[in-house]
């Protein structure tokens, strides 16, 4: 997602001219709104107006509200690269931007409207989104990119699996929650295997010619592949099974070795991209969280969890949400204290909600801290790149980074 074509807004907005400009602005709003909403709800201030439990609802809107809006913003953003196709545009990107609108609202006020209403209204969203990114890579022949489709169709499978259950169809909706964690783990595997050592390797050319680059894709990066999409399809089907364990060790070591060929240790200077390393570095502690706990629970079992959803996809998709707006909207691609001070946040937020558990009687004092991280880190995405995003793009030579 180095760049994309420098078309024109459509019809005079900048907001409608490319996905990821209304789909990065709305994730990072319901980030950032939907954790205090749902810390408001645990902490007993009033009943939730949504058919699902508080911590299925709250897992739902992270997964298939939030993170479905980054996925969102980054294909429709990428694929006319891919293709070189015109990309999604105008009122079209309206009207999806508006199913996914429609779908968080559905959910959230689904004990008013009831199950079938909000799952049809939810499920708008996705449905149309995979139309259209099958639409754009089968027209374009980018069969490359195809399993994109693929990935799309599982979020879209896990997500009618929660409504499933809220229909009273089956008992479902952690296993629908399973499918979307585990997808967007994967999507960050593969294309954060492409995105985090191609930026590391042109800004340490830049900075130091003669030094060492980050390893080719080879042997280590095949393996750490296939080790994290089996430890994922063992954790989907069997999370307390034993081979779980076993082979979320192999996964974690395998991703460990994949990260240190990429040589993060030398991007220290630009936060822009050690945030890559350590969003990917989530990743490998997540998986080592799960096969510690199995085998001796130091931590409770939702330590993994929010280390690979809070650590690894709170930090890779804020990571890239922030570059690719940096170059597409004009700014130089280097981070600035408001941009750094997110990634920190978020960091916080990551590590407050792995130790929560452990506060004893300040549990709740934690949870709300890691809660105000985490909204701190969105609130301020809004702040300082929802102008970038409302406007149009300007000349890199003269704008600053946030």
């Amino acid at each position: 997602m180095n760049a994309i074509p420098r078309y024109r807004s459509h019809s005079g907005s900048a907001l409608l001219s490319a996905g990821f400009r209304p789909f990065f602005l709305l994730a990072a709003a319901w980030a950032a709104l939907a954790v205090p909403l749902w810390l408001a709800f645990f902490a007993g201030a009033g009943a939730v107006p949504t058919l699902l439990s508080p911590p299925i609802w709250h897992a739902h809107e992270m997964i298939y509200g939030y993170a479905a809006a980054t996925v969102a913003g980054f294909m429709l953003t990428a694929i006319p690269n891919w293709t070189g196709r015109m990309p999604l545009q105008g009122a079209p990107l309206a009207g999806l931007a508006m199913l996914w609108i429609a779908g968080r609202l559905a959910v959230l006020l689904s004990a008013d409207i009831g199950a079938a209403a909000a799952a049809m209204l939810d499920l708008a969203f996705p449905v149309a989104f995979v139309a259209v990114i099958a639409r754009e890579i089968v027209a374009g022949r980018n069969w490359r990119n195809l399993p994109m489709v693929g990935a799309l169709t599982l979020l879209l499978a896990g997500n009618a699996l929660v409504h499933a259950e809220a229909l009273g169809w089956s008992a479902s909706s952690e296993l629908g929650n399973r499918i979307g964690i585990a997808t967007f783990l994967m999507l960050i595997s593969l294309i954060g295997g492409r995105i985090v050592p191609s930026f590391t390797r042109n800004w340490l050319t830049r900075q130091r010619p003669d030094g060492s680059a980050p390893a080719s894709f080879g042997w280590a990066d095949r393996g750490a592949l296939g080790a994290t999409a089996l430890a994922l399809i063992a954790w989907i089907a069997a999370p307390e099974a034993a081979a779980t364990a076993w082979l979320a060790l192999l996964a974690a070591m395998a991703q460990g070795v994949r990260l240190a060929r990429w040589r993060g240790a030398g991007t220290w200077r630009e936060p822009l991209l050690w945030v890559l390393h350590l969003g990917y570095g989530w990743l490998a502690l997540g998986f080592l969280l799960l096969a510690v706990n199995r085998v001796a629970p130091l931590l409770p079992a939702t330590a993994a969890l929010h280390a690979l959803t809070v650590g690894a996809i709170g930090t890779m998709t804020l990571a890239v949400m922030t570059r690719a707006s940096l170059g597409h909207t004009g700014r130089k691609l280097t981070a600035g204290h408001g941009t750094t001070a997110i990634y920190v946040l978020v960091t916080i937020a990551a590590v407050l909600r792995l130790l929560a558990p452990l506060a004893g009687a300040q549990y709740l004092l934690m949870l709300n801290l890691a809660g105000g991280a985490w909204t701190g880190a969105f609130g301020l995405f809004v702040v300082l790149y929802g102008p970038p995003l409302l406007t149009p793009r300007v000349a890199a030579v003269t704008v600053r980074a946030p």
